[in-house]
């Protein structure tokens, strides 16, 4: 085979992910969170960002720069021309701060005048002040000041908590050291779920000892903690409030049963009527499951909406972006200007020619981040027009290709704006992927209907029922006179995602509470 070299020109188009554009794909899926803390990044990094919220100069001023004095400029109350500031004003004598706020040395009571110090004798005396060090118990101030966060409280764990009741339970060293263990083996839910006998073979003590330590900790506060099931967290918590019973005790060491709502079985194996089995059911719901939860949980975080819909007085739909959501930042050009003319290296101007190209993008990004997520806000406000006025059952079929074709953008573009973002309306805050359904059809050729409608209808027709229970096929016959379309296992799959039990379920729970 013989081998050739010479030249070709060739012409091609391609696409070219430069960083810039990466970056702006990477801005338009991020939540106001995530913008933030990017914001924030780049307002340290970058030395020519600074927030918008800073207070903008006068016209005719340029930032980073003091207004001139005089000038004929107004002082803004009486209208007139200010006068030029005098160094007289500006450095006033210590006699005439002393004869206007009375604060002489000898105008103090006898008790809090300096010790061994008199009065100067003359008007016109020069007075010599030397500042006493400070004596305090809060140190020197020349020293770096407090953390105040240190200073703050917070909330304690679950294993603070458990070792605070522990150190005050017991004084035997042993007991001490087990219950340490123990301790740590309870998770975030208040569960054991370490081997008794494992831990006690590692500690090198006997099993009993570790089943007695174990016995004082499930005494311990929240009620129902290390325990090592569900049923043995429910027992302890009944046994407190004096409730565990022989019949208690079956219920609970029953609680298959009690899932599957087999109601008939749990009255032979309680020996209880109807009504008594009813109490100790709803008894039962009142328990706390996961007793370690209320310690150790994260703040809770309110859903801030990225756009606003107001209703408009001609009938209309005003959408409009949320300011506190919007991260603003500006470029400092006057500081740009006064950086650049001290910059000789080249590394220096390499640098703050970075910095400027970086500033003047991410400002123009933020801004059309802005305009894309209004733009598709507004084409989902007018596609679920009935949305807003009746609520859930005229939710439309909707999918991201109908917006992305309405507002002339690329699918992909709708579905980053459409990510970790939300539109807070009149009926609560919604996620926009939300407002994106599936279509079921319509029977005999009717329109399509949105899944997520379907499904708030079935939830409807359940909560309607009487004495006759509605099957899955029930189901089906009610939703196709209403003119859609759906199979059965259809409806199975939105009344499980409801977590609504079985037509068999709910008919058993029924005819065993029928005065509930």
């Amino acid at each position: 085979m013989g081998l050739l070299q010479r030249l070709e020109m060739r012409q091609g188009q391609a696409l070219v992910m430069t960083p810039q554009l990466l970056q702006a794909i990477k801005l338009l899926q991020l939540s106001h969170l995530d913008l933030a803390a990017y914001v924030d990044a780049e307002l340290e990094r970058n030395p020519l960002l600074e927030r918008a919220d800073v207070e903008a100069p006068e016209a005719g001023e340029s930032r980073g720069e003091a207004a001139e004095p005089g000038g004929g400029e107004s002082d803004g109350f009486d209208g007139e021309a200010a006068e030029p500031w005098l160094a007289h004003d500006l450095n006033p004598s210590r006699s005439e701060i002393e004869g206007d706020l009375g604060t002489r040395l000898d105008n103090v009571f006898p008790d809090d005048g300096p010790v061994g110090r008199e009065a100067p004798a003359a008007e016109g005396e020069g007075l010599s002040l030397t500042p006493a060090p400070w004596s305090g118990t809060g140190g020197s101030f020349d020293g770096e000041a407090p953390d105040f966060e240190a200073t703050l409280t917070s909330e304690s764990s679950l294993h603070e908590h458990l070792s605070a009741q522990l150190d005050l339970a017991t004084r035997d060293p042993v007991e001490r050291l087990v219950g340490g263990f123990l301790v740590d083996a309870i998770d975030e839910a208040g569960y054991l779920r370490e081997d008794l006998a494992a831990l006690a073979e590692r500690l090198g003590v006997g099993l009993p000892v570790v089943e007695r330590v174990l016995g004082l900790v499930q005494a311990f506060d929240p009620s129902g903690v290390g325990a090592r099931d569900l049923a043995e967290c429910l027992a302890i918590q009944l046994r407190e409030q004096d409730r565990f019973d022989p019949a208690m005790q079956a219920l609970v060491s029953r609680l298959d049963l009690v899932a599957k709502r087999d109601f008939a079985g749990l009255r032979r194996l309680c020996g209880v009527d109807d009504e008594d089995l009813a109490d100790m059911l709803s008894e039962l719901r009142r328990l706390d499951p996961k007793p370690g939860r209320a310690f150790g949980a994260g703040p809770v975080e309110v859903l801030v909406p990225d756009v606003f819909v107001r209703p408009a007085p001609d009938g209309s739909w005003l959408v409009e972006l949320n300011s506190e959501a919007l991260p603003r930042v500006l470029v400092n050009q006057s500081y740009y200007a006064t950086v650049s003319r001290g910059a000789t290296t080249e590394t220096d101007k390499a640098f703050l020619s970075e910095c400027l190209q970086t500033a003047n993008w991410l400002t123009r990004s933020l801004e059309q981040r802005a305009r894309t997520i209004l733009k598709v806000a507004s084409e989902i406000v007018r596609q679920q027009d009935g949305f807003f006025v009746n609520g859930v059952a005229c939710l439309r079929p909707l999918n991201l290709k109908t917006v992305a074709d309405a507002i002339g953008m690329h699918e992909s573009t709708v579905s980053r704006v459409t990510s970790n973002k939300s539109i807070g309306t009149s009926r609560g805050t919604f996620e926009m992927k939300y407002f994106f359904t599936a279509a079921i059809p319509g029977a005999a050729g009717a329109a399509a209907h949105s899944s997520e409608a379907v499904r708030h209808r079935i939830k409807q027709l359940i909560d309607a029922e009487a004495d006759d229970v509605l099957s899955d096929d029930a189901l089906v016959q009610r939703l196709r006179g209403e003119g859609v379309d759906i199979a059965r296992r259809t409806v199975a799959k939105y009344r499980e995602s409801l977590r609504i039990p079985s037509s068999i379920e709910r008919r058993r729970e029924r005819a065993a509470m029928p005065a509930r």
